[in-house]
């Protein structure tokens, strides 16, 4: 889904991002163009091209600069063209996801949900706070993180799934594993969350496939016991760009709707704290894609080797500010463990950005 000029895929990157009135102002005297259709829009690109001996240019300019280079002009309608709702969620306004982990060994809180009992209080809890989603998961993908069989998996988290799903709330399932989404389907999940892009198990594609389940796909670089050895990238944000765009392809190619398809470029999956600050700083180039964008960072490492070395259920502060960065750079939905301040420090953005939080 990148553009060729020349033998170079060129990337574009939305930059000069306005907001509010100032956005409408602009997107009204031609300077500017709505971002995803949202409430911000954009009035310069940066045009990376990156050549196949390997070589990288970046050049940036208005929109007017551009206006005459046609692979540039087809990205401009991907990114400007207003999303359709994902799973039902109207994505004219940032969504909110819950995480809920019910495991014995996640980074934040392993152990904490575990019981199906706790399970369901916490995911009752982050409902009330203001969950659009929430997101099951019974297998740890933390760095270093040993794999856990489908059945176990299956065992911890269809209760779950079952009892929300019972009450009409939106629930993914976060796995990599066919059987799990399959089982967790038939209980009643509505959105498949795979840190594999539907590469992990030769059957998730036609799981997906069969069930016309919304998918996110995720880029991850390698496996959770080995992705934080040395990762490596040419340019991560790009090659990030290029892997999604491959596996975007692939599911469409195998019949899945565009509507159904989100997308999250793993923040912490195989990369390194500068590769997490490139991704975040890039997060509007994953616009190019034409599909919502998930960004993930709540808790992570990444945050607390910033700061102090904080544990991860100490990196609240640094997860609002990665959340808000995201959001104005117009990330459809945020993956969170603390909703109730997520959903205060979103309604705080919404409101500067003219818009209510209900």
């Amino acid at each position: 889904m990148s553009a060729e000029r020349d033998g170079g895929a060129v990337f574009v990157r939305p930059l000069g991002i306005l907001g509010h009135e100032t956005a409408a102002a602009a997107v009204e005297a031609g300077i500017a163009r709505w971002l995803a259709g949202g409430p911000l829009a954009f009035a310069m690109v940066e045009v990376i091209v990156r050549w196949p001996d390997g070589g990288i240019g970046r050049a940036s300019g208005t929109l007017a600069d551009v206006a005459g280079w046609e692979q540039v002009v087809e990205r401009l309608d991907a990114l400007s063209r207003p999303r359709q709702p994902f799973a039902g969620l109207a994505l004219d306004k940032p969504a909110i996801m819950g995480i809920i982990n019910v495991t014995p060994d996640s980074f934040s809180d392993g152990g904490d949900f575990l019981d199906h009992a706790n399970a369901i209080a916490q995911g009752a809890a982050l409902l009330d706070a203001g969950a659009d989603i929430l997101d099951v998961g019974g297998e740890s993908t933390r760095p270093g993180a040993d794999p856990v069989s489908p059945e176990e998996e299956i065992r911890r988290v269809v209760p779950v799934v079952r009892h929300f799903a019972g009450t009409g709330a939106k629930v993914s399932i976060d796995t990599r594993h066919a059987a799990v989404m399959a089982a967790a389907l038939e209980a009643g999940a509505a959105i498949i969350n795979d840190v594999t892009a539907l590469t992990g198990d030769p059957e998730s594609l036609g799981v997906a496939v069969r069930s016309a389940a919304p998918v996110v796909l995720m880029h991850m670089k390698g496996e959770p016991r080995t992705m934080q050895q040395a990762p490596d990238y040419l340019d991560v944000s790009t090659d990030v760009y290029a892997y999604l765009a491959e596996r975007v392809a692939v599911c469409l190619d195998a019949g899945i709707r565009p509507e159904n398809l989100c997308v999250d470029p793993g923040i912490g999956f195989g990369k390194t704290v500068a590769h997490n600050l490139d991704v975040l700083r890039h997060t509007a180039l994953f616009h190019g894609l034409g599909l919502p964008v998930l960004i993930g960072l709540s808790r992570k490492g990444f945050i607390g080797a910033l700061s102090r070395k904080e544990p991860p259920k100490d990196r609240l502060a640094g997860s609002l500010a990665g959340a808000l960065a995201s959001l104005g750079q117009g990330a459809q939905i945020v993956r969170v463990h603390d909703v109730a301040e997520t959903y205060q420090a979103r309604a705080l953005w919404l409101a500067l950005e003219g818009q209510s939080a209900t």
